[in-house]
């Protein structure tokens, strides 16, 4: 009988519970070679190459694209070949990130509201943080192509238009290998055609199933009495379907509910006078500056904090979580050594970053161990926030909307372009007073003129 052997998906170098299979690069019958390429997966932050883990044939699989496998959890079968050389059982497996995508693209335009005031590429926030049972989940459809995120990704970055590529996934799921060749060839460049038909039958095997949702009803501002129209009843029927959360956005809603049960939040807020301001500046420099002008002065914020052993930690040096929001979910890479930059190097840094998360490269070293974060979601909308404090940071500071606003001053009144900031700190670790003199310093550097 022959001696079959269980690759069980090793942890992915990150702490993460799980990952989503993206593709297979062999089938069940295939005979593969130690640490040829085996599946890809993607994690809450990357996609991730796994190697084969043997010389031999591969006699099951267990999952599919789009699948859930929880680490540590099972992941394929192997025949070892007896006459091949194989890595020894304790020796890690090892795996290695995809390498990065070539070509990317501009990042989509800010919002026109936002352009006229806000010159700077602006960040949203939050952060980021391990069974045997395998979860079936659907590849998402969106506009009638079925696809998993990374593959919707890799379409964007390579300007393919999903709707134009001919599927070769079971039940019509479009492939990684399906939107390179489709780049490869020019057969579906975006923006040339209209979308095409998908067949009925599509996806039907990876779809749970529910029940069909009805056709949408006619909607109109009055009844057929002429009267205006109720609100609808609390009987009526979902016409949308549920969706699993994966990836990124699934870690994002672990993160959020873990710091959410785990921090006493508390917000200050106020606004700082960009009136002084000279010239054109980087807004996302000075506010860097800036949060690294109040941690010097009040470094209690720039701190981590144990709440299980009532510790806390201050940081000589300043790393600020960078917010990033991308279609897949919330990324907060760090931008390291923010005390020791320049504006030109804090520009440099935070287009890395940002080019390192849209193609999926950044390394998950990169994505914790900083001191204190930052979401600038003004240049979409808002002034004042609450953004979460994901444990162990103390502090993040929210930057909002640049208005200009009526300033009361000796002798009468001025106009002022202002911007809201708002600070949330998590009150067991500092007091009120060290908030508020955190938040004075803050202002006060992006009050000066330059």
């Amino acid at each position: 009988m022959a001696d079959i052997k269980t690759f069980h998906l090793p942890d992915l170098g990150e702490g993460l519970p799980d990952a989503t299979i993206v593709e297979w690069h062999v089938k069940e019958g295939d005979t593969v070679k130690l640490d040829a390429p085996l599946v890809s997966m993607e994690t809450a932050k990357a996609v991730v190459d796994v190697p084969s883990p043997y010389t031999g044939k591969v006699t099951r699989l267990h999952g599919a694209a789009g699948d859930i496998i929880e680490t540590g959890a099972a992941l394929a079968d192997f025949e070892p070949d007896p006459n091949a050389k194989q890595r020894a059982e304790a020796e890690p497996t090892g795996h290695h990130h995809a390498p990065p995508k070539k070509a990317a693209p501009a990042p989509a335009p800010a919002p026109a509201a936002a352009s006229a005031d806000r010159e700077d590429e602006g960040t949203v926030v939050g952060a980021m943080v391990s069974g045997n049972t395998v979860h079936v989940e659907q590849a998402a459809d969106v506009g009638g192509v079925k696809a998993v995120p990374a593959v919707r990704a890799l379409a964007k970055k390579l300007k393919v238009d999903l709707t134009r590529v001919r599927p070769s996934g079971a039940g019509g799921v479009v492939t990684l290998q399906d939107v390179k060749q489709a780049a490869a060839d020019g057969s579906a460049p975006l923006g040339a055609a209209p979308a095409r038909a998908v067949p009925e039958s599509a996806g039907r095997h990876l779809a749970p199933q529910l029940p069909e949702p009805g056709p949408a009803p006619s909607r109109t501002a009055v009844s057929l009495a002429g009267k205006p129209v109720r609100t609808a009843p609390p009987s009526q029927t979902a016409s949308g379907q549920p969706e699993q959360l994966k990836g990124v956005r699934r870690n994002m809603a672990r993160v959020m509910a873990e710091a959410h049960a785990n921090v006493v939040p508390t917000t200050l807020v106020d606004d700082a006078d960009l009136h002084a301001w000279i010239g054109k500046q980087d807004i996302t420099a000075r506010l860097v500056r800036a949060i690294v002008a109040a941690c010097k002065a009040v470094p209690a914020l720039n701190a981590w904090f144990d709440g299980k052993n009532l510790t806390r930690t201050l940081h000589p040096h300043v790393d600020i979580g960078i917010a990033v929001d991308t279609d897949d979910g919330l990324f907060v890479p760090a931008l390291r050594n923010a005390d020791m930059l320049d504006g030109a190097g804090v520009r440099a840094a935070i287009k890395r970053l940002r080019t390192q998360v849209e193609d999926r490269s950044i390394p998950s070293t990169e994505l914790s161990g900083y001191t204190i974060s930052l979401s600038n979601f003004g240049m979409f909308a808002g002034r004042y926030a609450t953004p979460v404090v994901v444990p162990p940071t103390v502090a993040i500071i929210g930057a909002g909307k640049l208005s200009h606003d009526v300033v009361a001053v000796i002798g009468g009144i001025e106009v002022h372009r202002r911007m809201p900031i708002s600070l949330t700190f998590d009150h067991r670790a500092a007091t009120g007073g060290e908030a508020a003199r955190f938040l004075k310093a803050l202002l006060d550097d992006m009050a000066l003129p330059n």
